[in-house]
Order: structure tokens, then C-alpha cells, then sequence
């Protein structure tokens, strides 16, 4: 069964919620659900299993968020919805929506459970309780094979991006986590694509479910460019639009890991503040990889498909696909991380003549007919290069330490410090911290952070 968009109305009153969640959704100023919300949240509420098909940044974290919340019994403490996302960012994300969605509601726990970080904490984390739990594949895995998750009170079950999950390799573990959930319950499956092996695994998991699906949004003021390259590189290709376009930020795409170090390391010698982004990183490395890109201390964010999906990336003013996608939903979906929230963006992307027969492949999802370019001229190559404008410091402390923003910022900002229109992005994590400032401003920034104290005690910085 297929819903469509006229079969809901688009707006949350109309919604039979707890009264709690439509008083808090009114604060938030949530009154219009999005695509998604309207096709999607009747059918949770009247206990359907769904699978919805929807691009990044379309409102569905929202949407199982509430299908969850309105079917808590916040007075039984034990585990009743279980949500697995493909990255600890994603999961962060989704935690703390929903946590945001249940802040009207009696007491509720939200627990997020991530490899990448010990689970020592965790496992006391989970002797106290929670009535839902976000996490990885890997690491809620482990919890149960430990014995310290507990998961026979669960009613409803979120996959997240299970495209994605698939794609890293979890068919085998998920297999494994359904085997400890309750036969009875209401099992959820967000996607940005729908492969084969999402219909087998639904399949296997869910009962008669709805499917649900909301169109890219090709619509959005997205300048989209094919450039036709004849004999130039295409890494030189992508260093000379970086050149002529000058973009705060631009996100890379790549197909391989191999591709995405060696174009990083190559913008890098141009003169340009690039980082890669893929699987092969370490936690804290993709953590600082991300927190400089997002305050805007690197211009360039070379990624794979896989690292980049589940990212809250905001004002991404260039898109560079280095390749045609396999699939064109796929390409929907990279492009639609520019042009967003009413702003305007531009992709760009390298093909080859015979790859033409992809960019035909892709037409009918274009919202017009494909403009193709050649590559900016060579004399581009000498102008210089561009820095990103500002730099980000590490901290050595974080939540953990009992930091907070106000407490860094109010260090760089005492008598004789900086200006507060001098600091950009704050980011906190368990043990550190990330703060951007003006270039120019750095050294500053490191003396202030490490030659004064905050909660009254010293803390190291170094340049990230």
C-alpha cells in the first residue's frame, strides 16, 4: 500500500497527539508538517508499520520522533522504542531532536548508545533506565551480547537511514538485534533510496507495512552545472571551479576513500583549506574533521557517499561531484546538501562523454533540462588561492569537565581579550571542545585558553 500526499492533511492540529506534544510543538513554532510528516505520521499513530522514502532535511526525524513519543508510558522505566542510526552524528542528531520533541512530556530519558566512546559509562547509564535508546548498529550489538541492554519492552522499532547501514556492511548485525525485540511491534524504515536489499530486509522484519515516499526537492534555487571535461584532470577540473566559484564552503564528493585522500591532500598543496572525509577515520578525527568544517575553518570537505550521508551540515554553498552517481537518486541526494533553509546554492558536476549515458539516466529528475560547461579556463591557476576565515582551537575538556560554551566564550572575551563577533561555532564533546576564531586571531585565542582558567582550573588548547 502506497500513501500519497493528498491523502493527509499538513497540519499538526489536526494530529491525534498527546496534548503535551501539540502544546510543545506550538512553542517550537511547528505548525505545517512537511511532506513526509503529512504521509507518514497518521499511519505511525494508528500503529501501521511504515517504510518512507525521503531525502535528508525533509522533517522524517521529527516524524518517528513523535510516532515514538505518543506511545510512551513515561511511568514504565524500561526500554520502549529502540532507534538505530548509521553514524554516532546522526544518532546524536536524532537524540537530540527527540529529546527537544519530549521536553513537555513527564520525565522522559533519552539515551544515545555509540561506538566510538567507552562503554563503560554507558552500561551505568543504562543501570539507571531510559524509555528510549538511539544508537549504532555496532554498539547497541555489543550491549546485548554483554547482557546490559535489555530490549523485551520495546514497541517500537526505527531503522535510519537503513540504506546506509546497509551500505556499511550491518545486514548481519541488524539481523541479529531484531532477534532480541519483541515480536509484537511497530517497526519504522527511513530511507533516501530504496534498493533491493531494503525490500528484503523489510520483508523479513515488518508486518504488511505502508510505504511512504516524498520526491526530491528539485525545485530549491540549486544552480546545477555539468561540465564536460576534455582533456583536463579531473582534480585540476575541481581546483579551477574552486578558484572561479571562491565558495565558503563546498562539499566534495568522491567515489573511493583512495580518491577522497589523495583530492584532500592535493587542494591542500594549492593553497586551499581542505579535509576528507571517509570511513577510514578515527572518531575523534571525524569529529574534528566535521566541527572544522561546520565553523567554517576549512573551505573544502572532500567526502565519500557513505561518510557524508546523516551529516547536519548548514550553508553549503557549493557542491562539487566529482563523478557522475551510479544512481541518480543518489545524485538528488548530494545536491540537495546546497540551496537550503531559503538559501541559494550551485553543484557542479564532472562527467566524461562516455559517461554521458548516466547524465541521460539522470534527466527526468532534473527540474530542467541539464546546462553542460566546459572547465574554467587554465589561466585561472594563477590567481591564488583562498583561506577559510577562520581557524579552530581544540580544548582539552569538554561536558565531561563540566564546560560549558559560556564558559569559553567568556575566556576569550575578558578584559583585553577578543571581541565576541571575533569567535564563530562553539562544539562541545565528552572530553573537548572545538571553538572557531578569526585567523588572524588565533594566537591570541591559544595564549588566553591556556595562560587563564576556567571553573577554576587550567586547560590546554592547541591549534586543530
Amino acid at each position: 500500500m502506497t500513501q500519497t500526499p493528498s491523502d493527509a492533511t499538513h497540519d499538526f492540529s489536526h494530529l491525534a497527539l498527546d496534548p503535551a506534544l501539540h502544546t510543545n510543538l506550538a512553542s517550537l513554532g511547528y505548525h505545517q508538517m512537511t511532506p513526509i510528516q503529512a504521509q507518514s505520521l497518521p499511519v505511525m499513530l494508528a500503529g501501521q508499520d511504515v517504510i518512507a522514502q525521503a531525502q535528508t532535511g525533509s522533517g522524517k526525524t521529527a516524524a518517528f520522533a513523535l510516532g515514538v513519543l505518543n506511545k510512551l508510558r513515561p511511568e514504565h522505566y524500561a526500554v520502549q522504542a529502540l532507534i538505530l542510526c548509521p553514524t554516532r552524528e546522526l544518532a546524536d542528531q536524532v537524540a537530540q531532536e527527540t529529546r527537544r520533541l519530549a521536553r513537555t512530556l513527564t520525565n522522559i530519558k533519552v539515551l544515545t548508545l555509540c561506538g566510538g566512546t567507552p562503554i563503560g559509562p554507558q552500561i551505568g547509564s543504562l543501570e539507571h533506565g531510559a524509555h528510549i535508546v538511539v544508537g549504532t548498529p555496532g554498539r547497541i550489538d555489543d550491549h546485548l551480547r554483554k547482557g546490559t541492554l535489555r530490549l523485551d519492552a520495546v514497541h517500537t522499532f526505527v531503522l535510519d537511514e537503513a540504506d546506509r547501514m546497509l551500505d556499511m556492511g550491518f545486514q548481519e548485525v541488524l539481523d541479529g538485534i531484531v532477534g532480541y525485540l519483541p515480536e509484537q511491534r511497530q517497526n519504522l524504515l527511513f530511507s533516501a533510496t530504496y534498493p533491493e536489499q531494503i525490500q528484503q530486509i523489510a520483508e523479513r522484519i515488518m508486518q504488511a507495512p505502508v510505504r511512504v515516499k516524498v520526491d526530491a526537492d528539485t525545485r530549491r534555487d540549486i544552480d546545477q552545472r555539468f561540465c564536460l571535461l576534455e582533456g583536463v584532470a579531473r582534480t585540476d577540473a575541481v581546483h579551477r571551479w574552486l578558484l572561479q566559484e571562491r565558495p565558503d564552503a563546498t562539499l566534495v564528493f568522491c567515489t573511493t576513500k583512495k580518491e577522497t585522500d589523495e583530492l584532500a591532500t592535493y587542494l591542500q598543496a594549492q593553497g586551499l583549506d581542505s579535509l576528507a572525509l571517509h570511513g577510514d577515520l578515527d572518531q575523534r578525527e571525524r569529529d574534528k574533521t566535521l566541527a572544522m568544517f561546520a565553523n567554517k575553518s576549512a573551505s573544502v570537505l572532500v567526502a565519500t557517499d557513505v561518510a557524508a550521508r546523516g551529516l547536519d551540515i548548514e550553508a553549503v554553498n557549493l557542491v562539487i561531484n566529482v563523478h557522475l552517481a551510479k544512481e541518480p537518486a543518489v545524485h538528488v541526494h548530494r545536491v540537495g546538501r546546497t540551496g537550503r533553509a531559503g538559501a541559494s546554492g550551485a553543484a557542479i558536476t564532472l562527467f566524461e562523454e562516455r559517461e554521458r549515458f548516466k547524465l541521460e539516466r539522470l534527466r527526468e529528475l532534473l527540474p530542467e533540462e541539464p546546462v553542460e560547461v566546459a572547465p574554467p579556463d587554465a589561466s585561472i591557476l594563477k590567481t591564488s588561492g583562498f583561506k577559510a576565515p577562520m581557524v579552530t582551537v581544540e580544548i582539552e575538556g569538554g561536558k565531561k569537565q563540566k564546560l560549558r560554551p559560556g564558559d569559553i566564550l567568556g575566556a576569550l572575551t575578558a578584559k583585553d581579550g577578543l571581541a565576541g563577533s571575533d569567535v564563530g561555532k562553539i562544539q562541545l564533546q565528552d572530553h573537548r571542545a572545538y571553538v572557531a576564531v578569526k585567523r588572524a586571531l588565533a594566537r591570541d585565542a591559544l595564549n588566553l585558553i591556556n595562560n587563564g582558567k576556567m571553573k577554576g582550573r587550567k586547560f590546554r588548547a592547541r591549534k586543530a
